[in-house]
């Protein structure tokens, strides 16, 4: 089973993936591929140059890829394949924009929307200090993006603790029946 973890910056993707994961031992992450220096923080991911993006997409190496917020992210398809299936379930942190072509590489991918209210957003957004007021703003902008028509989401609203909100995730991660 694959899941895609979507949600606006500030949600708290990150966070309760981690502490899914903690808790279960059987979850395996997709570790990104993303145009920023990995001194960035925030998540664990694989950080590469612009040319070295577009060289690997070329080769076919992801299975998913989108560009968001100047940056451009991959999902690379050898995590995604063969054995690592049949280890248990395997989630990554997606973009609902880029949810049309996750689907179409993973048909029975499975979509667990994380939210929170603007004022948590805002807040988390400007704790992590990554981003300017403005790039906050624009975030923000975002928040409300809707599903694509014909994607549907198991919501997780992480407005609470971290402990909540992981919780919640757990729930999310039971495979929805068709």
């Amino acid at each position: 089973m694959i899941f895609a973890i979507v949600g606006p910056s500030g949600a708290g993707k990150d966070t309760l993936i981690a502490g899914a994961m903690a808790q279960r031992p059987d979850l395996r992450l997709v570790r990104r591929v993303i145009t920023r220096p990995e001194t960035a923080g925030g998540e664990d991911f694989e950080g590469v140059t612009e040319a070295e993006f577009a060289t690997r997409r070329a080769e076919g190496e992801f299975a998913v890829d989108w560009r968001a917020h100047g940056l451009h992210y991959g999902i690379p398809r050898a995590q995604t394949l063969g054995p690592n299936l049949g280890q248990g379930p395997v989630l990554f942190n997606g973009s609902r924009a880029a949810l049309p072509s996750a689907k179409l590489a993973f048909p029975d991918l499975q979509v667990i929307l994380v939210t929170a209210p603007d004022a948590v957003l805002a807040a988390r957004l400007a704790q992590r200090g990554r981003e300017s007021l403005d790039d906050i703003t624009a975030r923000l902008a975002r928040a409300s993006f809707a599903l694509p028509q014909g994607i549907f989401a198991t919501t997780v609203v992480n407005d609470s603790t971290p402990a909540i909100g992981i919780v919640r995730l757990l729930a999310a991660l039971q495979p929805v029946k068709a």
